[in-house]
């Protein structure tokens, strides 16, 4: 049996909760807490887990006797046991409530082909589990998820090494950090390659993070902890005082949350230049500042974050932030993604490749690819895949810091290069594009009626916030 097949018995499950009032993250959630104790078991590491909190204990009982054993152990497994399992079942609940239902997910996940899975690898089992989840359209969960071909093709450019600290302060459910480590994994002969040092940093020390919400944070930790990775993915604000504490990275990964900070308010952080509500500003000033600097030995970190059209072009504090990232980082590439792919938001949206630079005019020159004229609305009718970023990768060229050669394909071709002049003439605006896009638009290509509805509202709040942000300017407001 496939990790495919898996998934899919797994997620056929969520038909039993339907009847419990039971939603998709719910589900997810539940599906967390007895998988880790299933799992446990098939991987002979239950002596994390207090006697009378595992696999077998839930086995042992039936009806309301199974329920209340199930909401004892997650009550005891959130207050005792190694760290990373009190992290996972910290304030864990169920939102079962007939033991029919209980007993009927242990039973079908108990009969599961867990040899498969354990031969396939549950981290991989636990990760299609979760891109499931995302591409249900009711779970809401997309708002979590990189597109997996998004995140390999990132890679392919940034090119992670062992011994660096790699974050992701918007973590999700981790993907970037677990794609990171199977890239490196999978050019050091699963660490073999490695020393014994440089292992030991690579599973404990190399990944780092932070997720502001708590269901999610526990999917990331499950999902890193299946991966084999150990690394420190905090429970917290990245835009507030705990984000400040957040080491310096060599690499920077992330698709930070879209949208402005609850109730138009602005970053509790103190060490940032540029105040605003917008929350990718604020994100991007934590990950170009965040990055290590240069040095004799060092060449200066780097990042690829994913942003919406708006941080391009937006005026005022925008450009401020714009020319700030420009001066202290080499702002080498941008890449124009198509339509569909964060299908939950429905906005337009980049990735910015950069990295740390002695400050003055760091930026020479930005490259830009647009993979987004004349291509198809991805989404359920269209899949993206891995070949549709190949182009991009080539032209990119295979310098992670973006110094290999590089031809500009001119005003019918997909990459262009603008000079920092050029830019700075254009009041830092980067929402540069030449192709015309000859796509006929049919019915079939159009976003579903939710996703414009999140796009109006997404610049719905966006305005709101920035008329708040005057007025309080207006009223001399600190």
């Amino acid at each position: 049996m496939s990790t495919f097949d898996i998934v899919q018995k797994l997620w056929n499950l969520c038909n039993i909760l339907r009847d419990d009032g039971i939603t998709y993250h719910q589900y997810v959630s539940e599906l967390t807490y007895l998988l880790f104790l299933k799992m446990a078991k098939e991987t002979d590491t239950e002596g994390q887990l207090a006697e009378g909190c595992r696999w077998d204990d839930l086995l042992a009982q039936t009806g309301t006797e199974q329920l209340a054993r199930y909401r004892a152990i997650l009550l005891e497994l959130g207050s005792r046991g190694s760290h990373r399992v009190q992290a996972i079942f910290a304030n864990a609940n169920t939102s079962l409530k007939k033991p029919t239902n209980l007993n009927e997910l242990i039973r079908q996940i108990d009969q599961l082909d867990w040899y498969s899975a354990r031969t396939e690898g549950l981290g991989d089992l636990y990760e299609g589990l979760l891109e499931k989840n995302a591409s249900e359209k009711k779970s809401g969960a997309g708002q979590y998820f990189t597109p997996r071909p998004l995140i390999e093709a990132i890679l392919a450019v940034v090119q992670p090494q062992p011994g660096e600290i790699i974050q992701d302060p918007a973590a999700g459910t981790g993907g970037f950090l677990i794609a990171a480590d199977r890239s490196i994994r999978k050019r050091t002969e699963d660490l073999y390659a490695l020393g014994e040092q440089l292992q030991d940093f690579h599973i404990k020390k190399a990944f780092s993070g932070m997720e502001l919400v708590q269901d999610t944070h526990r999917l990331c930790l499950m999902n890193l902890m299946l991966h084999g990775i150990e690394g420190d993915v905090r429970l917290g604000d990245t835009l507030g005082s705990e984000g400040a504490a957040l080491p310096r990275a060599d690499v920077m990964l992330s698709n930070p949350p879209f949208g402005t900070k609850k109730g138009g308010g602005q970053p509790t952080r103190d060490d940032f230049t540029f105040r605003t509500s917008n929350k990718q500003f604020s994100f991007l000033q934590h990950i170009y500042r965040g990055l290590k600097s240069p040095s004799a030995t060092h060449p200066g970190g780097r990042a690829a974050v994913v942003l919406p059209d708006n941080v391009l072009f937006e005026e005022n504090v925008g450009a401020e932030i714009r020319a700030d990232l420009m001066n202290k980082t080499n702002l080498h590439t941008i890449l124009r993604l198509p339509t569909g792919i964060f299908y939950a938001q429905g906005v337009k949206t980049n990735v910015l490749f950069f990295h740390r630079k002695k400050e003055g005019d760091a930026t020479q020159a930005v490259w830009i690819y647009d993979m987004r004229a004349n291509m198809p609305s991805f989404g359920k009718r269209t899949a993206l895949t891995a070949d549709h970023f190949a182009d991009f990768i080539a032209a990119h060229g295979p310098d992670p810091l973006g110094t290999s050669p590089r031809t500009d394909q001119g005003p019918t071709g997909r990459f262009r290069r603008f000079t920092r002049d050029e830019i700075r003439a254009r009041g830092d605006n980067l929402d540069l594009s030449w192709l015309k896009d000859d796509a006929a638009v049919s019915a079939d290509d159009l976003p579903e009626p939710e996703i414009l509805a999140d796009q109006i509202l997404s610049l719905l709040h966006a305005a709101s916030a920035e008329i708040h942000a005057l007025k309080l300017a207006l009223e001399g407001d600190p």
